[in-house]
């Protein structure tokens, strides 16, 4: 059977923080369709390592290949425009913006009436179009409203009765549901989700799990960093495990969850404090 093309490809790669490294040399690679979970105590370096991939952190050594090609060190623009999405640890909404026009950003990389391919004169000529508004402006913008809709819809009756309600207004966990539909508005190849559960009750991290699973089933391929385990053991085809910016594990669920190491990144600091207190005398 043929093995699936590998979507991308990580070698070798490292950031130091002056004395600290954050992400310590990690190879790593994801098929396409594939959903890898990336787990770890907290400090592990999971977010710094999203950072190097999507172009917002710039790697000391190693590098990124996606589709075998290197994007190591692309800005976020860039890797947008090759259809890498991702969203954030700490919830990233335009406040002020209504639930419709913040996923509508999503699509930017995907206009194409309104961004003329034309060196120099390129940004006058989008701004004219945009002022001016032709037909073609119109019927693109209709369209990818239409989309929007179709993504909102997703959600169930979370946020399509708050299509024009600003983000502001929101509840925290429908702002993250606002986030991950504008990297969906994308079309994304690869979608990097970082935390999409945090701060959800058990029936709002249901709801998640069920569209990551759904978006998987669709062909998707996606990286994860996800701290509640369940969830992580019922959609993974293999988990990663850091420690200390270290991949000190890689495997199917419970081959992950059966590893000393593993058990020992979660427990063994802390019960090494405990017996180390066990033996110190009463004062």
């Amino acid at each position: 059977m043929a093995q699936p093309a590998q979507l991308l490809s990580l070698r070798g790669l490292t950031r130091r923080f002056g004395g600290l490294t954050a992400v310590d040399a990690i190879d790593l690679d994801l098929a396409a369709g594939e959903l890898v979970s990336i787990i770890g105590p907290n400090g592990a370096g999971k977010t710094t390592l999203f950072n190097l991939v999507t172009g917002l952190d710039r790697p000391d050594a190693g590098e990124v290949h996606l589709d075998g090609h290197p994007i190591t060190g692309l800005s976020p623009e860039k890797l947008a425009g090759k259809a890498v999405a991702r969203t954030f640890q700490l919830g990233r909404v335009f406040g002020n913006l209504s639930v419709m026009d913040n996923v509508l950003i999503g699509a930017h990389a995907r206009l194409s009436a309104v961004k003329p391919d034309v060196p120099l004169i390129g940004p006058l000529l989008e701004l004219g179009l945009a002022l001016l508004r032709p037909a073609s402006v119109t019927s693109e913008e209709e369209q990818l409203r239409e989309e929007v809709r179709a993504i909102l819809a997703r959600f169930g009756d979370r946020l399509l009765p708050r299509i024009d309600q600003p983000a502001y207004s929101l509840s925290y966990a429908n702002r993250r549901r606002v986030e991950i539909a504008r990297a969906l508005a994308l079309k994304p190849r690869l979608l990097l989700l970082d935390e999409p559960t945090a701060g959800m009750n058990p029936s709002e991290t249901e709801e998640m799990q069920a569209l990551v699973a759904e978006l998987k089933a669709e062909g998707l391929t996606i990286l994860l960093i996800e701290h509640k385990l369940d969830m992580v053991m019922r959609l993974s085809d293999r988990i990663v495990v850091m420690d200390e910016g270290r991949k000190i594990a890689e495997g199917a669920g419970e081959e992950v969850r059966n590893d000393p190491k593993v058990i020992e990144a979660y427990l063994g600091h802390g019960l090494s404090r405990a017996s180390a207190d066990q033996r110190e005398p009463a004062t």
